[in-house]
């Protein structure tokens, strides 16, 4: 990839108009906390259509779901577009009159409302903890893309540099005007977003149709692959059906890891609605509405272009594995370095993994593809390039080499389906060496410990198409990388806006300093923005390591594990059953962080999303038993607190109809029996 002079112009003008209009929107954030924290409840709903998307949309989906989509996934991970269409539609008509009528600031507050103030802590200091992986895993889907341009440009550069980079602009203008700064920003970036996209979609399609092999996964169950030659004269849609038809299923096995077809029937709803209809980072935008129509129409319009992103990430994402799996393979090296030494000295006879000192550029091309090599550097300068591009080659440097140990009794594992296909030898040695492993730990009564090994950086799928398909040195990539650098501010913008909100009203104003100004209450709101920005900086390189997940997009998803069935059992439990009592709340909150923390350790092999389920159905069986035992003698009244106008719109209901049809469709069409098998 090259980056020339337009390119430069561009990124940098396109950073500063984003700047500079969050900056100008923010003149009067001072005034008041509502100012601040909620823009003056005056937001229209393009604006809340496009923010929503914005703050939604970032590297998590353009790194973590066509990485998602790069591996045996395919287009399923699209469910978490798709059904967000649903979801969307329902949480317009369902929850959003129900929030704008209490007048509150933040969805910690609304269950003091409906239960008590101790609901309203438990979720404060859970959402705030949840938040801080959040930060710090979208600042590293970020910092792990231009790490991986940089690369491939010839450039190294760590995860920190990035994630600083990424972390002072956001903090810059969220700092200086709260969500109305941060809204307008979105206006921008999400528009650039959806162009940017269609452009990848655009020039990926092109590239397919010019190339002369490919590789395909043939199995998505056990994510077998093979490298094949393509037909001369086929076209680009031709080709992708042919390498991709069986990963056009939105309905994966039940075994599957990421997202069984199980999971459709009730775990992607949970954390779908907890997302989209009691997230603060999200819900903050619809809490800003000058009205309930305003806000209603501008959810529908972002259910709409939920129909339409994974065009722009998930298919791009499929056809990134058709072309650069070796590519990916390579990435994978930096990953896999410190457990092929450790596996290495831990079995010096191995055939599959051999040890050489500074290997030449040619030594490198002529490496047996069966075999692994770790060619040992002087220092990372050293490191030829053709090194750093070898799927089977994994340059190490010397200190690297010479500081890592066999731990006691290490075993090594794979991450991926695909690691046993692609490195059958090495698999087989390796599960017998972890048999020995275990047996003599086994007789000594000691424990194992694991390492990681993964066959493709599927997380990469996404900079290897910027380097490789777009047309370089005209402004295309400037643009491009603009627009995703834009994508994970204006998310990182939304957590941290949330973030200081929550913090603010739910924790410092409660039980700090009740009697604050509302100046006081933007200070403080400031200070947490510098505070989280920090948190996320810091954080981010810590996710680079492949022994918590080859998939980012799954650490986001799983992580939220830990409070969204028990927030959206307790919103929608509080909110059906009125006589409920007010410590349900809490009951149902707390159960769902015992039981999802036990439920993981206990049977890790239950996929995350089934966990969800069942840890749904425990908060509303514990909420249903306190409800049974002791009823409220009178049931709950939602006072009206507002004061915006609540009529709904009926236009708006009109276009849901109609989204929800769609998509419908969609799931129809890419089914086992739909027109795309």
């Amino acid at each position: 990839m090259t980056f020339g002079l337009a390119d430069v112009l561009v990124f940098v003008a396109f950073v500063a108009v984003v700047v500079t209009v969050g900056l100008l929107r923010s003149r009067h954030a001072d005034d008041s906390g509502e100012d601040y924290f909620l823009a003056g409840r005056d937001l229209k709903w393009w604006l809340i259509g496009f923010s929503l998307i914005a703050a939604n949309i970032s590297t998590e989906q353009f790194v973590g779901m066509s990485g998602n989509a790069a591996s045996n996934v395919g287009l399923a991970i699209a469910s978490y577009e798709w059904m967000a269409a649903i979801t969307l539609v329902v949480v317009a008509f369902a929850f959003l009159p129900y929030f704008l009528r209490a007048g509150i600031y933040t969805m910690p507050q609304f269950l003091e409302v409906r239960f008590n103030g101790a609901a309203r802590t438990v979720m404060a200091v859970a959402t705030l903890g949840i938040y801080l992986l959040l930060l710090g895993a979208v600042t590293y889907s970020g910092a792990l893309t231009i790490r991986t341009l940089a690369l491939d440009a010839g450039y190294a550069m760590g995860l920190f540099t990035p994630a600083l980079v990424i972390g002072l602009i956001a903090m810059l203008y969220v700092a200086a005007g709260g969500l109305k700064a941060a809204v307008w920003a979105d206006l921008i970036q999400g528009s650039a977003l959806l162009l940017g996209g269609l452009l990848i979609t655009y020039f990926v399609f092109q590239a397919l149709g010019d190339a002369s092999s490919a590789t395909t996964v043939t199995d998505v169950a056990t994510g077998a692959v093979e490298s094949r030659d393509l037909v001369a004269g086929a076209s680009s849609m031709e080709r992708f059906l042919d390498l991709n038809r069986n990963r056009l299923n939105m309905f994966l096995p039940a075994t599957d890891t990421v997202l069984p077809w199980t999971a459709l029937l009730l775990g992607l709803w949970i954390p779908n609605f907890y997302y989209w209809g009691l997230n603060q980072y999200i819900t903050q935008r619809t809490l800003g509405s000058e009205s309930l129509a305003e806000g209603q129409r501008g959810i529908v319009f972002a259910a709409f272009m939920k129909l339409l992103l994974p065009l722009g990430i998930v298919i791009p994402g499929m056809i990134a594995f058709n072309l650069y799996a070796d590519g990916m393979a390579a990435d994978a090296g930096p990953d896999n370095a410190s457990v092929l030494v450790q596996y290495v000295k831990a079995n010096p006879e191995t055939g599959f993994v051999a040890v050489d000192e500074s290997p030449t550029e040619a030594e490198v091309a002529d490496w047996d593809e069966n075999r692994y090599l770790l060619a040992v550097y002087p220092d990372a300068a050293a490191i030829p390039q053709a090194a750093r591009l070898s799927p089977n080659v994994i340059p190490v440097t010397r200190q690297l080499f010479e500081s890592t140990a066999p731990a006691p009794y290490a075993t090594f594992t794979s991450a991926d389906l695909a690691f046993a296909h692609v490195n059958a030898g090495l698999s087989e040695e390796i599960a017998a060496f972890n048999a020995e492993q275990e047996s003599v730990a086994r007789g000594l009564g000691a424990s194992t410990s694991s390492s990681t090994l993964i066959a493709y950086k599927y997380d990469t799928a996404l900079a290897r198409l910027l380097g490789g398909v777009l047309p370089q040195g005209v402004g295309v990539v400037g643009f491009i990388l603009a627009a995703l650098l834009g994508a994970v501010v204006s998310s990182l913008a939304a957590m941290l806006n949330a973030a200081s909100t929550i913090f603010t009203i739910d924790l410092y104003q409660t039980y700090v300093r009740p009697a604050a100004t509302q100046r006081e209450l933007v200070r403080v709101g400031r200070a947490c923005v510098f505070g989280f920005a920090a948190v996320a900086v810091l954080l981010a390189p810590q996710l680079g390591n492949p022994a918590v997940s080859n998939s980012i997009f799954t650490i986001i998803q799983e992580g939220q594990g830990f409070i969204s069935p028990g927030i959206l059992a307790v919103f929608a439990f509080g909110l059906a059953v009125k006589r409920a009592p007010r410590i349900s709340g809490v009951a149902g909150l707390l159960t769902n962080i015992v039981a999802y923390g036990l439920l993981k350790v206990a049977v890790p092999e239950v996929q995350f999303l089934n966990r969800m389920a069942i840890c749904f159905g425990l908060c509303v069986a514990v909420m249903t038993a306190l409800t049974v035992a002791k009823p409220m003698k009178e049931p709950v009244v939602f006072e009206s607190n507002a004061g915006i106008e609540l009529t709904p719109s009926p236009g708006a209901k009109k276009a849901a109809y109609v989204i929800v049809a769609l998509t419908v469709v969609l799931y129809l069409v890419f089914s086992p029996l739909g027109v795309a098998r």
